[in-house]
C-alpha cells in the first residue's frame, strides 16, 4: 500500500442528515466496524440538511396536498400518503431510541411539535379538501384530524391568515395536532458529534474527486485535503454518496452501471421570512397550499412556523429559482459536467418534456420582491413589505431517468436509492420527502447492501425500530403503542391521535 493511503469498512462522504442517519445505525448494529466521513464544507450539515435550506416540515403527509391525489372518479388516493406517513414514523422512532439511550440529551433541540393545516380557497377546493378529509381521518395514520370550513373556527386556527380576509369565496381547512418541525441541521450536528466520541473520523474540508474500483473489489477514493492542499487515497469495503446535489457526479465517477442514464435538473428554493414578534406570534402552525395550476410538485406554498437558533420565525415559499449549480457551494459547470454520452437522450428527452417548467422557472426567477408578496397575501392578506425578508435557500437536484411508466427523460420529484449490483456502493439522489424519510432510506440501503448481516442485525434494529418489517397501518395496538412511546420520547402531541386509533 502506497504512502498516505488508508483502509476502512466503510466511507461516508458528505456530512449531511443521510451520512449522519447511516453511519448511527451502522455504530450501533456493527460498533467494531471502522468508519470515516469526508465534508468538503468546514461543518456538518451546511448544505440541503442546514435549517435555512429546507422547510424544516416532518413530512408525514399530514397537510402536503400534493401526496394525496384526486382520482377522475372525484374519489381521492391516499396510498402515497400511508407510504410518507409510515417512513416518518420509522423515523420518530429511531429519534426516540437516540434519546431513550442518552445519545441526543434533549429532543427539544431538534423537534418541537406544531398543527400541520391544508388550507384552501375556491368552492372545487374545498370539496376536494372535505373528500380528502372524509377518506383521511377515517384512517388509523391520520386518526384526530379536523376540518372545518366556518371562518369563525378557522380564525381560531390560524389567526394571522384570516386576518383581514375580505374575500368572499369559500375556504375550509384541515388540521391536525400531531405534526412537527424538524431543525435537520441540528439533528446532523448532534448525530456526527456522537459519532465523533465513537471513534469514527470525520474529515471536513475534505474534498472526494474521485472514486474508483479496485481489483481486490475495494472502492478507492482520491480525496483533496482542501487547508493543506494534500491528496489523500482512502479504501474502503462500502461507499455511501450522500453528497446531495454533489452525488450525482460521484455516483458518475463511480461507473457502475446502475448509475447511467440518469441525470439531474438543479432548482434552487427562494422563502420570505418574518422575524417581527409581533406578527410571528399571531401565527403557530405549518399551513400547506395548494399548487397553482401547471406549477410542479415542489412549487407547493406553505406558510411556517419554524425554531431555529431559539428563536421562532416565519417562512413562506418556496418560489422557485434556477442556478446551473447542483450545490450552493458548487460549480456554475455542475449542470453541463453532468451530461454524459449515457444521458445525453435522457437529459434531451426531459429538456422536450418539461417545457411548461422551464417556463415556470424563467417566470420565478422574473418575480420582484412585491410579487412575491402579493402571493404571500394570497395567505396571509395584511402583509406588510417591510416584515418580510428573501433567503435564498438550497439547491435540489431532480432525478431524470427512463421510466416504464413517463418514457424517456421523466422528471422524479422524490428521493432516489442507487446500488451496485454487489451492494459495495450506493448513493441517494432526489429531493422531497428527503430528510423526513432518512431512517427507513438508511434501512433500505441497508437491506440492499448488507444481506449477509441482516438476521443478525434485525433483533437490534427491532429495538430501534418496534415497527421494522410491519405495517402500522394494519397493527393498530403497535400503532398506538408507538404514537404513545414517541410521544413520550420526543415531547410530541400524539397522545390524541393514539386515543383515536
Amino acid at each position: 500500500m502506497s504512502q498516505g493511503q488508508t483502509s476502512t469498512d466503510v466511507i461516508l462522504i458528505g456530512a449531511g442528515i443521510m451520512s449522519a442517519t447511516l453511519g448511527t445505525l451502522l455504530k450501533e448494529l456493527a460498533p467494531d466496524w471502522n468508519i470515516k466521513v469526508f465534508e468538503k464544507l468546514a461543518t456538518a450539515g451546511e448544505e440541503s440538511s442546514n435549517e435555512w435550506n429546507n422547510a424544516g416540515t416532518g413530512h408525514a403527509a399530514l397537510c402536503e396536498l400534493n401526496y394525496t391525489v384526486e382520482r377522475p372518479d372525484k374519489t381521492v388516493d391516499i396510498s402515497k400518503a400511508i407510504k410518507v406517513n409510515e417512513q416518518f414514523q420509522v423515523s420518530k422512532q429511531f429519534w426516540s431510541y437516540l434519546v431513550n439511550s442518552r445519545l441526543i440529551r434533549n429532543p427539544r433541540d431538534f423537534i418541537m411539535p406544531i398543527p400541520h393545516l391544508s388550507y384552501v380557497h375556491g368552492e372545487s377546493n374545498v370539496q376536494f379538501l372535505k373528500r380528502r378529509y372524509d377518506t383521511l381521518s377515517n384512517h388509523p395514520l391520520f386518526a384526530g384530524m379536523d376540518f372545518s370550513d366556518n371562518r369563525e373556527e378557522l380564525a381560531k386556527w390560524m389567526p394571522l391568515m384570516m386576518k383581514d380576509r375580505t374575500s368572499s369565496e369559500p375556504v375550509a381547512a384541515t388540521k391536525i395536532d400531531s405534526g412537527t418541525d424538524v431543525n435537520f441541521g441540528a439533528l446532523t450536528r448532534m448525530l456526527l458529534k456522537h459519532l465523533q466520541e465513537q471513534k469514527v473520523e470525520v474529515h471536513y474540508k475534505h474534498s472526494v474527486k474521485n472514486i474508483k474500483r479496485k481489483s481486490d473489489k475495494s472502492w478507492e477514493l482520491t480525496v483533496k485535503n482542501l487547508t493543506s492542499g494534500a491528496v489523500e487515497r482512502h479504501r474502503a469495503k462500502f461507499v455511501f454518496i450522500g453528497a446531495g446535489g454533489g452525488s450525482l457526479h460521484l455516483l458518475q465517477k463511480s461507473g457502475i452501471p446502475e448509475g447511467k442514464h440518469i441525470g439531474g435538473f438543479p432548482v434552487s428554493g427562494i422563502f420570505m421570512v418574518c422575524k417581527n414578534p409581533k406578527v410571528v406570534e399571531q401565527h403557530h402552525a405549518k399551513v400547506y397550499g395548494k399548487a397553482s395550476v401547471g406549477a410542479p410538485p415542489m412549487s407547493v406554498p406553505h406558510l411556517d412556523t419554524r425554531y431555529i437558533d431559539n428563536q421562532k420565525s416565519l417562512l413562506f415559499g418556496p418560489f422557485a429559482g434556477f442556478s446551473p449549480k447542483f450545490l450552493k457551494t458548487g460549480s456554475n459547470a455542475d449542470l453541463i459536467a453532468s451530461v454524459k454520452l449515457h444521458n445525453l437522450l435522457t437529459m434531451l428527452a426531459a429538456g422536450v418534456k418539461e417545457l411548461s417548467l422551464t417556463k415556470y422557472l424563467i417566470q420565478q426567477l422574473m418575480l420582484t420582491k412585491e410579487q412575491r408578496m402579493k402571493e404571500l397575501r394570497d395567505f396571509v392578506p395584511s402583509a406588510k413589505s417591510e416584515d418580510w425578508d428573501m433567503v435564498l435557500a438550497g439547491q435540489r437536484v431532480q432525478v431524470i431517468k427512463d421510466t416504464v411508466q413517463g418514457g424517456k427523460g421523466t422528471l422524479q420529484f422524490g428521493t432516489e436509492v442507487v446500488t451496485a449490483a454487489d451492494g459495495s456502493i450506493a448513493a441517494l439522489l432526489g429531493a422531497s420527502p428527503g430528510a423526513s424519510t432518512a431512517v427507513q432510506v438508511m434501512l433500505e440501503i441497508l437491506e440492499r447492501c448488507f444481506p449477509q448481516h441482516m438476521k443478525e442485525w434485525e433483533p437490534k434494529i427491532k429495538e430501534m425500530i418496534p415497527s421494522y418489517g410491519i405495517s402500522l397501518a394494519e397493527n393498530l395496538d403497535l400503532l398506538r403503542e408507538v404514537n404513545l412511546s414517541t410521544a413520550k420520547s420526543l415531547g410530541l402531541s400524539d397522545e390524541k391521535q393514539a386515543l383515536h386509533v
